[in-house]
């Protein structure tokens, strides 16, 4: 049971920082003030690349993320002080227990003992995350002849995109070589499936001049096949 020092020791913490938290959300960090024009001095961002304002963009973010943090705080101090006034204070409010005064003076808004904090943590996850799904790398079924999310990405940035072979390690590659699984023949499952061509009938006319390329290989590195 804590006594009359250590209950008004607890409450002034709690209203210390009741008060700070008001300071910081008068302001509402800023979110009343409209990110492309005012906090940035821009018309708009139509004519703008994202990463001409990722340093604005991510400070905004950072903002709100912290506002709602405040305000979760703030909620959870003001419940503090109801069971201060309920005389509640100090008691878990799942068991009952009494809540150590080392716990209540580190973290003054806790009604609950340590034994369980842990199920009061929110274990959600990210809204994002309901509507981001596995990347090409991890769907993509090379022995298949489906086209998949790989081969319409590979289909569609052979045209080109914004990567240029300065964001790569490998200074080899070339501009027609900034997608990824570049060198995969896309119009077959096997390499052989890349040599032949046929006629508009599906008849065997010859190969193409890939296979050229593939013979001269394999002659150059005396081997019989690539495996």
């Amino acid at each position: 049971m804590l006594n009359k020092k250590q209950l008004s020791t607890c409450k002034s913490l709690l209203l210390e920082r009741k008060s700070e938290l008001r300071a910081h959300l008068e302001g509402h960090f800023g979110m009343e003030v409209a990110h492309a024009r005012e906090s940035v001095g821009e018309l708009s961002n139509y004519d703008n690349h994202p990463g001409d304002t990722a340093t604005e963009l991510y400070e905004r973010e950072k903002d709100i993320a912290l506002n709602e943090h405040a305000e979760e705080e703030l909620k959870n101090i003001n419940k503090a002080l109801e069971a201060i006034n309920d005389q509640k204070y100090g008691t878990c409010e799942v068991c009952g227990n009494e809540i150590s005064y080392d716990r209540l003076e580190a973290v003054p808004a806790t009604l609950r003992c340590v034994e369980h904090a842990e199920k009061n943590i929110d274990k959600t996850r990210p809204v994002e995350e309901d509507v981001i799904g596995a990347d090409i790398t991890q769907t993509n079924n090379d022995n298949s002849t489906i086209f998949d999310t790989e081969d319409a990405w590979q289909a569609v940035s052979q045209y080109g995109s914004s990567e240029t072979p300065s964001d790569f390690m490998d200074t080899e590659k070339s501009y027609q070589d900034m997608y990824y699984d570049s060198g995969e023949l896309s119009n077959g499952p096997e390499a052989i499936d890349g040599f032949l061509l046929t006629d508009s009938e599906g008849n065997y006319i010859g190969v193409n001049e890939k296979h050229e390329q593939y013979e001269s290989y394999l002659d150059e590195n005396r081997a019989d096949s690539i495996t």
